[in-house]
C-alpha cells in the first residue's frame, strides 16, 4: 500500500517504538505538538503538518450517555441529532421571530404533557386538541428555518469528513477542512457553542426513535447487547442503552437538551486538537478569539454510583430466529487500572485473528462456532467496565456446546502461562493497530484528543506501548485467573421459539 510521505513520518517514529519508547523519540513528536488551555478551561492541542494544505479538527465533549439523567436516557444522543443544526445567525430566516416560535412550541407541549400525565385518565379529545396545537407551532418555527445550512456552509468552503458521535463515555463533533479555511471553523465551531439552538428538536427525535427501532427493536444482536447490559450491570448507568429506551425518548423535551447542554458543555469539559497544515501561533490567537467569548462555568458532577460486586453467575435469554449467538462478559476494573493492559494483551491473544486460541480451538481445529473471539472492553472504559467473548454456533452446534468449549479453553488459558513468542506477537499487533490509527491527520486528531481527555496528557498515547511492552506472562495468568471466575460471569444467549409456540 502506497503511504503519503506525512503518514511514513509517523510510521517511521512509531517503528522506533519496537524497544521501550525512548525519551528522544517522544521528545521529537513533542517538538510538532502545541498545547495551550484557555482562562475559561477549553484545551487545545495543536499538530504541525505542513506535508498538505488541509486540517483536521476534533472536539472531544468529556459527555456520554452514561451522563443521561433518569428517565431521560438518550438525552447525549440527542443533542448530537441536534448540533449541526445552526445557530441564532446561521439555519435561520428571521431569528427574533424563530426565537419566539420556538417558545410556543415549549408552552404547547407542557400543556401536552399536563394532560397525558394528569390524575386519573387523559382526556382523548383533549389531548387531540393539544397534539394539534403542538403540530401547529411546530410547522411556524420551522418557517423560518434554512435546512442544512450549517453543513452546507461546511461543504461549500471544501469541508469533508463532517460527522458526530455519540458513546458511553464521550460525544465527538469532526471534520477537515482546506488551510485556507482555518479560520471559518473556529467561527462556526465555537458560535454553535456560544449560542446553540434546538432547531427542529422534535424531527430530529422521531428520528433517534426510528433509529432505535431499526438498531435494536428489530435487530437480535441490538435486543441481545441491549439485555445484557442491563443484566449485568444492575446500578452503573452502563446498563443504560446511548440510543435511550423508547419511552424516554419518545418524552424528552428541547428545553432538556438546552439544560444537558448548560451543564456539560462547559469549556474546561471540552478538549480539541488540530492536525495539519497550521502555525500554532495563529491557533492559538484564533482560539483566544472566539473560544475565548464562551464563559468560564463550574465543571459537571462525575457518575457517583459504583457497581456493586457481583455475588454469583448471571443469565439471560433473548428470543430470535436469526443465527443463534451467545456473549458472555466479566466485570473488570476501568482504564486507569494499572491491569488495563493486561486486558488488551489477554483480549489480543484469546482472539487476535486467526493465530489466536479461540479461534484455532473453536473455529478452524472443532468447527463449533462460525466465528468466536473477545474484547477487552464493554461498553466503555472510564468507569469499570466487562471484559467480553462472544460466539456464533455453526450449523448443527448448539450456543450450549460452545459456552462449554468456551469454558474449556478459558480454564486452560488460567492454568496455562503464556509463552514469550507470543507476548512478543501481541506487542507488534499493538504497535501496528496504533500506526493504522496514525495514517491521516483526522486519525491523529482523534487520538490525541481522546487520550488528553481520558489520560490528562495526549503522550499516554505513547507510553501505553511501554504498558503494554511490560505485561509479563504472571501478569496475564494473575489476571485472567482474578477476574475469569464463574461468579462474575454474565451470559447473554438468544434461543429459536419452539415449532408452533405461541405467545
Amino acid at each position: 500500500m502506497n503511504l503519503p510521505k506525512s503518514c511514513l513520518t509517523a510510521i517511521t517514529l512509531l517503528l522506533a517504538l519496537s524497544a521501550p519508547i525512548r525519551a528522544q523519540d517522544l521528545k521529537a513528536f513533542e517538538k510538532r505538538v502545541t498545547e495551550f488551555t484557555l482562562p475559561n478551561g477549553l484545551h487545545f492541542i495543536v499538530l504541525e503538518r505542513h506535508d498538505a494544505p488541509v486540517v483536521s479538527f476534533h472536539t472531544y465533549v468529556n459527555v456520554g450517555s452514561v451522563d443521561d439523567p433518569k428517565g431521560k436516557t438518550g438525552l447525549a444522543h440527542m443533542f448530537e441529532h441536534i448540533a449541526f443544526k445552526g445557530t441564532d445567525t446561521i439555519g435561520t430566516t428571521n431569528w427574533p421571530a424563530e426565537k419566539v416560535a420556538l417558545g410556543q412550541i415549549e408552552n404547547a407541549y407542557d400543556q401536552l404533557d399536563a394532560e397525558r400525565h394528569r390524575t386519573g385518565a387523559p382526556d382523548p379529545k383533549k389531548l387531540e386538541a393539544l397534539q394539534a396545537a403542538v403540530d401547529k407551532a411546530i410547522a411556524k418555527a420551522d418557517s423560518y428555518v434554512v435546512p442544512n445550512l450549517y453543513p452546507e456552509v461546511i461543504e461549500e468552503n471544501g469541508g469533508v469528513g463532517m460527522n458526530a458521535e455519540t458513546q458511553e463515555d464521550s460525544t465527538e463533533y469532526f471534520y477537515n477542512l482546506p488551510a485556507n479555511r482555518v479560520e471559518l471553523w473556529f467561527y462556526l465551531e465555537s458560535d454553535r457553542f456560544l449560542h446553540p439552538v434546538a432547531r427542529e428538536f422534535y424531527k430530529e427525535r422521531s428520528v433517534v426513535r426510528e433509529e432505535r427501532r431499526m438498531r435494536t427493536e428489530s435487530s437480535p444482536d441490538g435486543k441481545l447487547f441491549e439485555q445484557l447490559l442491563a443484566t449485568a450491570m444492575i446500578a452503573h448507568p452502563y446498563r443504560e442503552p446511548t440510543v435511550g429506551w423508547g419511552t424516554d425518548i419518545d418524552n424528552l423535551r428541547a428545553t432538556d437538551a438546552q439544560a444537558f447542554f448548560a451543564k456539560y458543555y462547559v469549556p474546561g469539559n471540552i478538549t480539541i486538537a488540530i492536525v495539519g497544515d497550521v502555525q500554532p501561533s495563529k491557533m492559538k490567537a484564533l482560539a483566544a478569539e472566539y473560544f475565548g467569548r464562551l464563559p468560564k462555568r463550574p465543571m459537571p458532577p462525575p457518575v457517583i454510583t459504583v457497581e456493586p460486586k457481583q455475588e454469583g453467575p448471571r443469565r439471560t435469554e433473548v428470543e430470535s430466529p436469526a443465527q443463534p449467538e451467545e456473549i458472555l462478559v466479566y466485570h473488570r476494573p476501568d482504564q486507569q487500572s494499572v491491569d488495563d493492559p493486561v486486558f488488551d494483551v489477554m483480549a489480543d491473544i484469546l482472539s487476535g485473528g486467526r493465530t489466536s486460541i479461540i479461534y484455532k480451538d473453536m473455529v478452524r481445529d472443532k468447527r463449533l462456532s462460525l466465528d468466536a473471539g473477545a474484547g477487552a472492553t464493554l461498553p466503555g472504559g472510564k468507569y469499570p467496565n466487562l471484559f467480553y467473548f462472544y460466539v456464533y454456533p455453526s450449523q448443527g452446534h448448539t450456543a450450549e456446546e460452545n459456552e462449554k468449549e468456551l469454558d474449556a479453553v478459558i480454564e486452560s488459558f488460567k492454568n496455562t502461562k503464556v509463552d514469550e513468542a507470543t507476548l512478543a506477537r501481541t506487542r507488534t499487533k499493538t504497535r501496528t493497530g496504533l500506526i493504522r490509527q496514525l495514517d491521516s491527520n483526522a486519525g491523529l486528531a482523534q487520538l490525541l484528543s481522546v487520550y488528553q481527555a481520558n489520560f490528562g496528557d495526549w503522550r499516554k498515547l505513547f507510553t501505553a506501548i511501554d504498558d503494554i511492552d511490560k505485561v509479563t506472562a504472571d501478569d496475564v495468568q494473575r489476571v485472567a485467573r482474578q477476574y475469569l471466575t464463574p461468579d462474575n460471569r454474565t451470559v447473554a444467549l438468544t434461543y429459536r421459539p419452539a415449532e408452533g409456540a405461541t405467545k
